[in-house]
């Protein structure tokens, strides 16, 4: 196989597939901008394939044979996009080498001294977003790719100019074995992805790849309250920093106070008070979150003005925990969570706060995931006053099991299934009052039913 960095120079042409997809978008632009010829596809329109039209970079819309041209040197797509797909299949036939994204990425970092790649099951949206805020307020002008919208960029992903790239790292396909991290966050480990990975023993070897890649003069943060993560990274031979709510890791917080959605707290560094910082985001898992940002950035030699500007200053990621609008006098939210964990930490948080009633409209994501953790979903879907289901998002999957949301609703006492948004969208009309919660919740697109609400009603 060849090795990306052989394309990594001024001239060669490429075309990337699902240009327009949250993660390809910046790729283009580096690409582009170190002096690359850089063509893209896509499905459809969008507001990324427009900017990356007014860049300079051609997309064609659709995915078509003849758009491998006899001049491309080399193909770039995502795990999304298959064999079968006629893109990757012309390619193949003409011999051009085709690279998955992050071996693109890959390549790229080597140009970075300093690559912070975010992995674990959960947190890495948030936790890559915080490390973004903490870096923008140290001035260090990062190149940042993000797995969702962060307000300050108004993207998920920026392009930088100095010496330090912050990437969302996923395991899925083993994706982030493809990268180069100088540190690498790892923020939790549990089954997921069970499609790909054959058990948890197969994800923790995932992620100790991962953080084997770090070099030996790299860090690796690591999460000691999660077992499996301590488990996973034991007697690695890198320099390892922990943090968690454990006083035996090197980073913990102490004298938490808590003021409905915003936590303050000292941030401990090996025994001494680092700093004291606010965040604006719930729960106790936000917590950690903040302190394995604030981990990895003083690795980087960031100090604790910037961490607690850069902390003060983040107010979420899109659909983390997003605050959406009124809805017949009840707050509304969305959020990305589509695990057993996630959803656990999501109405933890809420918990905390002061509401009369929570509202749950979850969509399942995935088939197999659904199946494979089934008893675990339907353990935290009976915490809300009120669950709605509605069906599962298939995501890249077929429906072979045999499974449905209404399986869950099942082994739910009152829960609501309802196979439309239209049905859910009447339901809560009826239901929805002040002093309730609204939380739409899952990776597919249930926020749309949250987005109608509100345009109805105003």
């Amino acid at each position: 196989m060849a090795d990306f960095q052989e394309y990594l120079q001024p001239g060669k042409k490429g075309l990337l597939i699902g240009a327009g997809g949250v993660s390809m978008s910046p790729l283009a632009e580096v690409l582009h901008d170190a002096g690359l010829v850089i063509v893209g596809s896509d499905m459809s329109e969008s507001d990324n394939t427009l900017l990356l039209r007014e860049k300079g970079i051609p997309i064609f819309i659709g995915h078509r044979a003849e758009n491998i041209t006899p001049d491309l040197d080399f193909v770039v797509r995502t795990a999304a996009v298959h064999d079968d797909n006629p893109e990757i299949v012309a390619a193949h036939a003409r011999g051009i080498p085709v690279f998955e994204r992050t071996q693109a990425w890959g390549a790229i970092m080597r140009a970075y001294p300093n690559a912070l790649c975010i992995a674990g099951t959960h947190g890495k949206t948030t936790t890559t977003s915080m490390c973004t805020h903490i870096m923008m307020a140290a001035e260090r002008d990062p190149t940042v790719m993000i797995g969702g919208t962060l307000p300050l960029l108004h993207a998920g992903h920026r392009v930088g100019k100095g010496d330090t790239i912050i990437f969302e790292s996923c395991e899925y396909y083993n994706s982030f074995l493809s990268l180069k991290p100088t540190i690498a966050v790892v923020l939790n480990i549990e089954a997921d992805h069970l499609d790909f990975f054959k058990d948890l023993s197969d994800i923790k070897q995932s992620f100790r790849e991962f953080a084997a890649r770090v070099p030996e003069s790299g860090v690796v943060i690591a999460n000691y309250d999660d077992e499996n993560t301590m488990d996973a990274l034991h007697a690695l031979d890198r320099r390892v920093v922990t943090f968690g709510f454990d006083h035996k890791a090197d980073i913990y917080p102490d004298h938490i106070v808590r003021r409905g959605a915003q936590s303050e707290f000292d941030i401990i560094y090996h025994g001494e008070k680092f700093t004291r910082v606010v965040i604006h985001v719930p729960g106790e898992h936000n917590i950690r979150n903040a302190l394995a940002a604030a981990a990895a950035t003083s690795s980087l030699g960031i100090g604790p003005t910037a961490v607690k500007y850069g902390l003060a200053g983040f107010q979420g990621a899109g659909r983390r925990f997003e605050f959406k609008g009124k809805f017949h006098g009840a707050d509304l939210y969305d959020d990305y969570a589509h695990h057993p964990s996630e959803l656990r930490a999501v109405l933890d948080a809420v918990d905390a706060l002061d509401y009369e009633r929570t509202i749950v409209i979850f969509q399942p994501h995935t088939y197999s995931r659904t199946a494979a953790l089934f008893s675990s979903f339907a353990e935290q879907l009976r915490r809300p006053t009120i669950a709605y289901l509605a069906e599962i998002y298939a995501a890249r999957e077929q429906n072979t099991i045999g499974i449905s949301s209404a399986d869950l609703a099942r082994e739910i006492p009152g829960a609501r299934f309802y196979p439309t948004f239209a049905e859910i969208e009447r339901s809560l009309a009826e239901t929805a009052r002040p002093g309730d919660i609204i939380l739409t919740v899952g990776a597919g697109d249930v926020f749309r039913i949250g987005e109608h609400l509100l345009n109805e009603s105003n």
